[in-house]
């Protein structure tokens, strides 16, 4: 496996070893010794699993507050995604930013998301099935989001139309929460 840095401090991109032969190919895509050894120390709890029947369907922005914060490791398992992160961290010097990778099932990249960011997606094929290992479990008293359109972001998103949920239409503004 390879990590791959981005413009924010704890938040990699994953590429695994894939190994092809003439029945397909197989991947290990997660060994907590591997990532141990890569410095990801974080113990995975829970598996989630979504699958989306649309391509442009949002899903976040979504975060959990402390103590229920969250690190994931976000991969396709089919179709593809525009994963989208925005940095949470008050003390970081993204505060507020975003950024946004393309994952697929091709590709087989992983994100991993570090405590402290908002996440979503968009779909970009129909049929994207998503699956995300978390360090703690869910708590719907400390479920939170942000606006998947909030101007202020200004996330390109690549959609005009996209397919979202009540919950996500009625998430507050990033200046609503962090000021």
């Amino acid at each position: 496996m390879k990590l791959i840095d981005t413009k924010f401090e704890g938040l990699y991109l994953i590429e695994p070893n894939i190994h092809f032969d003439h029945r397909g190919y197989f991947v290990e895509a997660y060994n907590q010794r591997v990532f141990n050894g890569l410095g990801i120390n974080s113990l995975l709890l829970q598996d989630n699993q979504s699958k989306s029947f649309t391509a442009g369907t949002i899903r976040g922005l979504h975060y959990q507050s402390s103590p229920y914060e969250q690190t994931k490791i976000i991969r396709v398992l089919s179709g593809e995604i525009f994963d989208v992160v925005v940095d949470l961290r008050n003390e970081s010097p993204t505060f507020g930013m975003w950024e946004g990778f393309e994952l697929n099932s091709e590709n087989k990249r992983q994100l991993i998301v570090p405590k402290g960011f908002a996440h979503g997606f968009c779909t970009l094929a129909p049929n994207t099935e998503v699956i995300y290992k978390v360090d703690n479990y869910y708590s719907p008293e400390h479920d939170c989001g942000i606006l998947w359109n909030d101007p202020n972001l200004a996330i390109k998103w690549p959609v005009q139309e996209p397919i979202i949920s009540e919950k996500d239409k009625n998430l507050p503004k990033f200046s609503m929460i962090f000021g």
